[in-house]
């Protein structure tokens, strides 16, 4: 003979039992230390997350400062390269001579000439 197995019950099956009276008159609730502590392990969360927002956005705003200024910094250097050869050039006498020669000076005792009326080249 096969073993019988119980009827199974479905949770409308069961029996309802009446909530608990309080002094209020209401139903006593049980408090679910488990919720509790998730939503309290949540809050915890949610703060240490806003207290990070902050510092987080001035290490990004200081990182793309650093950024513009190592840019700026690259391009002074390029800049600081070409005003040390231009120096440089206009240190030798050639260069002194040409250039004043381009102002339209002439040396002590050569008599200078202006020519007009050119065509452009």
């Amino acid at each position: 003979m096969p073993p019988v197995e119980p009827p199974r019950r479905d949770r409308r099956d069961r029996p309802q039992r009446p909530p608990a009276q309080t002094a209020f008159g209401a139903a006593a609730m049980r408090v679910r230390w488990d919720r509790v502590g998730r939503v309290a392990l949540l809050l915890l969360l949610v703060g240490v997350v806003a207290l990070y927002v902050q510092p987080a956005r001035s290490y990004v705003s200081t990182w793309r400062d650093s950024n513009a200024k190592h840019e700026q910094l690259r391009q002074l250097e390029v800049e600081h390269e070409a005003l040390s050869r231009r120096a440089g050039a206009l240190r030798e006498p050639r260069t002194i001579e040409t250039e004043a020669r381009r102002l339209g000076m002439v040396r002590p005792g050569e008599r200078p000439y202006v020519v007009s009326g050119l065509p452009d080249d």
